[in-house]
């Protein structure tokens, strides 16, 4: 499940001072030692003098935590007005939010947080109509709100709810079953599940994927390999679950499976990387798999089944996604036939009811949502709230309805309910939020890059706005893996938006903004181009009068701390806060960690070519960091489970800026106890970072927020 955080701005703006007369001072970095670690690729010596830190279990490395820790908790807790703006975090964070709701059965199962909750609480009730009760609170599993719900699924009939948790933010997830009349949990308990569906097979047991237990001693990055599919049925201890599959050769694939509508198939999909699958199908008794697409050159998910053909969203032959029907007794890809042709605009998304398919299109990274019949025809388009983005689309396939969540920048997360026969739409959740969004705008411009791409920028910032040049202005980007960061409603951003300043979100490519094209056009030896639209977007801001080199802020997490490590590297002169979260920084050896060499599709390796291993070398964040350059005021923030982008980056990144640049740029990390890659975190330890995140970066603009 992904419940996007519900979120967004408000009030006046204030006025802006300079606030270095008073503060923390240059901090006094402690010191971290090297080693003469080299490796050598292609005839090439490449020093790794911090190679030591990239094992986060040994003491050294967790003293050498604990003082940067130090460091950057006391700089961080002498900026004046930090404790205003987690108060007003606080304040506006403190709303209901409810998610679309699932019905299974009888039963209507839907979540809610009340406001401040680390967790949202899963409620159930029996008919649409019915007494509402807590089935799930995952707030109660930990003291500190540190296991989080990860997904869940209910069997056909609503009795059952198989539910993932996350431990400290880790990928790795447990697996429960739940009896839902009674609410009280079963015996069932599966462990080393990771990136895997839950697909019910009726009400006797479900398909997940799993790794095998590590030896006693056997390092976790060993284990994220040969990841197998297995069938549990509930009451079953998970030493007798029923092998599906497993690839007798290659271990670097991820696997999931799904059950499909009649119950009568396995639909298994297989993945080399983030993107691109193969597609089998396989019956319940039978012994071999029937190949649709061993290419793993299209992305290809199953929708459900149509008049005994399965449908499918794919980028065959349509880097824009169209429908496909398939005959799942005969499903070889020249087989398939289209139903709903590819469009100008990208398919992201299709819900099928008892009678109509809603396809989600993106239009600049906007929502559309239009109507088809089940003959691939369209009928008509849903009228949205404004401009902005769906998310959790369901459809009820006993009937026609249709359940969504819409959100913008100016609208806080509503849920929708949407009647296919009748054309009528209800607002069945609002929530009540502390902002104004009236007082805001939203703007989509785009900028040229050299190459004629139109790069779509959404700007964010309060009405009647002097374009004086010298508003502040966080400017965020991601560009990989054919993400696409819709507009939404961020609580985040209040702080920034109300005190006079501008939030851009630049969809540079890399992402899935214009479907597989824009996403490939940033990967591999493409990958300097997701840099360039950066690059180009700050430039264009300047420009437009938004503001200057001095007041721009830099955000991005993840690949896009990958994104904020290279443009700082190369045009360093043209910020003046960089915040990369969770960053691959050491592009040479991320693949030797966890789950990185699933990233070799957008990346590629240093292994793999010479070629290959230069155009790496000449972006890696850690391997570009010079001596002598003026870097912009740097706050990293990792997390110490973080077993996706291991915190090794992020240590191996600061070492090194601490060490070379000589200047009086505060160069900090954050680093988050119990915490992983994002996902999960408790809402109070979300408030203290954005509070730190915000402090940080208005005090090394010179600006003093709630004067």
């Amino acid at each position: 499940m992904n419940y996007r955080n519900l979120i967004f701005p408000v009030l006046a703006m204030a006025t802006f001072s300079s606030c270095k007369d008073k503060g923390p001072d240059t901090p006094d970095y402690p010191e971290t030692k090297k080693v003469d670690t080299v490796d050598v690729y292609y005839g090439t010596e490449v020093p790794d003098p911090y190679r030591w830190l990239e094992d986060d279990q040994s003491e050294e490395t967790e003293d050498w935590v604990q003082r940067q820790v130090k460091v950057t908790n006391q700089y961080l807790g002498e900026i004046p007005f930090r404790d205003k703006i987690k108060t007003r975090l606080t304040e506006v964070w403190n709303y209901q939010k409810e998610g679309t709701p699932v019905r299974k059965g009888n039963y209507w199962f839907f979540m809610r947080n009340n406001g401040l909750q680390n967790q949202y609480v899963m409620y159930v009730k029996e008919g649409r109509d019915g007494e509402e009760r807590v089935l799930l609170d995952p707030n109660k599993l930990s003291e500190d709100g540190t296991v989080a719900l990860s997904d869940y699924a209910v069997s056909e009939e609503g009795n059952y709810m198989a539910y993932s948790i996350s431990r400290g933010g880790s990928d790795w997830n447990e697996v429960y079953v739940k009896d839902v009349a009674t609410g009280e949990n079963l015996d069932d308990h599966l462990e080393w599940v990771k990136f895997s569906e839950i697909s019910w097979f009726g009400e006797e047991g479900f398909v997940y994927s799993r790794y095998d237990a590590p030896d006693k001693g056997e390092e976790l990055t060993n284990v994220n390999e040969f990841q197998q599919v297995y069938y549990h049925k509930v009451g079953d201890d998970q030493s007798v679950d029923r092998l599906i599959f497993k690839d007798p050769v290659d271990g670097l694939r991820n696997y999931t499976a799904v059950v499909d509508d009649d119950k009568e198939n396995i639909i298994l999909t297989g993945s080399e990387s983030t993107s691109n699958n193969s597609f089998l199908i396989k019956g319940w008794n039978q012994q071999e798999w029937m190949i649709a697409d061993t290419t793993f050159e299209n992305n290809t998910s199953y929708l459900g089944t149509v008049n005994g053909e399965y449908w499918v969203l794919t980028d065959f032959e349509a880097p824009r996604y169209r429908v496909m029907a398939i005959d799942p007794d005969n499903p070889a890809i020249e087989n398939w036939v289209e139903v709903v042709p590819e469009k100008a605009d990208v398919l992201e998304a299709v819900e099928l009811s008892k009678s109509f398919a809603v396809g989600h299109y993106m239009v600049d990274a906007e929502s559309k949502l239009v109507i088809f019949d089940f003959s691939g025809e369209q009928l008509s388009e849903i009228a949205l709230p404004g401009r902005g983005s769906v998310d959790a689309l369901r459809g009820i396939r006993e009937n026609d309805q249709l359940f969504y969540s819409f959100d913008s920048y100016s609208i806080p997360s509503q849920v929708i309910e949407y009647d296919l026969e009748t054309n009528e739409s209800t607002v069945v959740f609002e929530p009540s939020v502390d902002f104004d969004g009236d007082n805001y705008e939203t703007k989509l411009v785009f900028v040229e890059a050299e190459d004629g791409a139109q790069v779509p920028l959404h700007i964010v910032h309060k009405k009647g706005i002097e374009l004086d040049g010298n508003n502040p202005l966080m400017l965020y980007g991601y560009g990989g893996f054919n993400v696409v960061y819709a507009p939404g409603f961020d609580v985040r951003l209040i702080p920034w938006l109300e005190n006079g300043g501008v939030y851009v979100n630049a969809h540079i490519r890399g992402g899935g903004e214009y479907g597989e094209d824009w996403h490939q056009g940033g990967t591999k030896l493409n990958k300097q181009r997701v840099f360039d639209d950066f690059i180009l977007s700050a430039e264009k801001l300047i420009e437009m009068g938004y503001t200057n080199s001095e007041k721009i802020a830099i955000r991005g997490g993840s690949n896009g701390g990958l994104l904020l490590g290279a443009v700082v590297n190369q045009r360093p002169e043209l910020f003046q806060v960089s915040l990369p979260a969770v960053g691959v920084m050491d592009m040479l050896r991320y693949h030797k960690f966890t789950i990185g060499w699933a990233w070799a599709g957008d990346y590629g390796r240093s292994d793999e070519s010479e070629e290959m291993f230069r155009y790496l070398y000449d972006y890696s964040p850690v391997h570009n960091i010079q001596t002598g350059v003026d870097y912009p005021a740097t706050l990293v923030f990792t997390a110490d489970h973080d077993d996706r982008v291991v915190p090794a980056h992020s240590f191996k990144y600061i070492a090194t800026l601490q060490e070379k640049y000589k200047g009086e740029n505060p160069m900090l990390i954050r680093i988050e106890t119990k915490a992983g890659h994002g996902a999960g975190k408790p809402v109070a330890k979300q408030i203290e970072e954005v509070a730190d995140m915000y402090a940080f970066t208005f005090y090394n603009m010179g600006v003093t927020p709630y004067k």
